[in-house]
């Protein structure tokens, strides 16, 4: 989840200031870059690793800065690690997440995801602790679980806790690989969302890794999708109104002003919003008991509170994929990047399921989190044959890009492509190992292990 580094204080007075952010957000195609995200889940034996102590989190946090990373801190606690253009983060259960620097290149993306790895398991490795790159923690519960001291965390347990059956579970114990991506102008964010609204659900089935909860199979292939699902509607899943041909910026901040606070920032302090939305504050210039206006940086604290699968903030995010080892890590921003950077490709994305009713879609999201690539939609069509399909695209769209990027990357897509061509996702993999030892732990671990 984000860090909340504080901001722009100016106080925000209507909607239209809200919208003029997102267009002076827009880049030329020429400055366009690609960011990468992704969590890992730590454990000490099979237990998840406590903040405190001497195989801790924070004697972690403590190690990695001798690397010349900046600790960032709250009430005197390490709780990240900034580095120019990038950051290391905890999530609520102490997953731990690098946010890449923008990149031009995938190749440069996967040199500074190495050397994180690589670090990491350096530091890792005598304390005994050991990184895995899956989409939901394969042992353990939520209520077994610390919290990471960060204030924010201890604000949203509270709030979005009771908001879904499984939100807790989203916090503790999931796990992504995101891609970040930029736009030209308005109608091409639009393009962009529309196509990637419409192929999240594809791209899970295709990165679906996460199968083991609490020790034994939890009878879906991708329960990590099935947690966003019960997480809070208000805010998580598949917008409706992002496959909508009228959709823009007007339309995002329109639905994000009137999605219920899950907190009010001043400082270090974290208010409970006590169900507010954001348009409700802007219009009574009053929020959590205190009479203020509410600022650019409030509103950016909102955003970073929203999780649909395609989120706008100042940059696209695309985030509907668990978190996978190398090198299929790689493959899923090659994929969004060759999806969304051709508007050949992406407008061949779009028509794979530009007949299908947003009912139809949501009925589809939860084929994928039981099957992923077996997942069958409108007229039988399969997740893997529409895998098979967008990773053509997305090739294509690669070759096209290497004109402006300067390199052609489209072999990323090649681990990706086995598991569509083959059916064999990820999950499914994980499993055979598992099953294969006997059900025994190490072999999960070893499967996915990345630090």
């Amino acid at each position: 989840m984000s860090l909340d580094l504080g901001g722009v204080s100016q106080p925000v007075k209507s909607a239209d200031e809200l919208v003029a952010l997102l267009r002076a957000a827009e880049k030329p195609r020429s400055a366009w870059r690609v960011g990468v995200e992704h969590e890992k889940i730590g454990l000490l034996g099979t237990a998840p690793v406590a903040y405190e102590g001497a195989a801790g989190i924070r004697a972690l946090l403590e190690g990695l800065a001798g690397a010349g990373l900046r600790v960032h801190a709250e009430d005197g606690k390490p709780i990240a690690l900034l580095s120019e253009g990038s950051s290391m983060t905890l999530e609520p259960g102490g997953q731990l997440e690098l946010s890449g620097a923008p990149a031009r290149t995938l190749g440069e993306a996967r040199g500074e995801i190495e050397r994180h790895l690589a670090l990491v398991a350096r530091v890792s490795g005598p304390m005994g602790l050991r990184w895995l790159a899956a989409g939901y923690r394969p042992f353990g519960s939520v209520a077994g679980m610390p919290w990471m001291p960060k204030l924010r965390y201890g604000a949203m347990r509270s709030s979005l806790g009771p908001r879904g059956r499984l939100a807790l579970d989203m916090m503790l114990m999931t796990a992504t690989v995101q891609a970040n991506l930029d736009w030209s102008d308005e109608a091409d964010l639009a393009e962009k969302v529309r196509a990637a609204t419409s192929a999240s659900p594809i791209v899970s089935a295709l990165f679906a890794n996460s199968p083991i909860v609490a020790g034994a199979h939890s009878g879906m292939l991708d329960y990590r999708y099935q947690v966003w699902r019960e997480t809070d509607p208000a805010r998580c899943g598949l917008l409706e109104q992002m496959v909508r041909a009228d959709w823009g910026y007007r339309a995002y901040v329109e639905w994000a002003l009137d999605v219920p606070l899950l907190f009010v920032r001043r400082e270090q302090t974290y208010l409970d919003a006590r169900g507010q939305t954001f348009r409700q504050w802007l219009s009574s210039g009053q929020a959590a008991g205190v009479a203020e206006p509410p600022t650019i940086q409030q509103w950016n604290d909102h955003l970073t509170t929203l999780f649909p699968e395609a989120r706008v903030k100042s940059v696209l995010e695309l985030r509907g994929a668990d978190a996978v080892p190398g090198p299929m890590l790689l493959s899923l921003p090659a994929l969004w990047v060759g999806l969304l950077y051709d508007r050949d490709a992406r407008a061949g994305a779009w028509a794979l399921t530009e007949r299908w009713t947003f009912a139809e879609r949501l009925a589809f999201q939860a084929e994928v989190a039981r099957s992923a690539l077996a997942a069958r939609g409108p007229g039988g069509v399969t997740a893997r044959e529409l895998a098979v399909e967008l990773l053509a695209l997305a090739r294509q769209g690669l070759r096209s890009w290497a004109q402006v990027s300067g390199v052609d990357e489209s072999a990323l897509l090649d681990p990706a492509e086995e598991v569509a061509r083959s059916g064999r996702t990820m999950a499914e993999r994980a499993m055979a190992a598992w099953e294969g030892a006997g059900r025994d732990a190490e072999a999960l671990i070893a499967f996915w292990r990345v630090a």
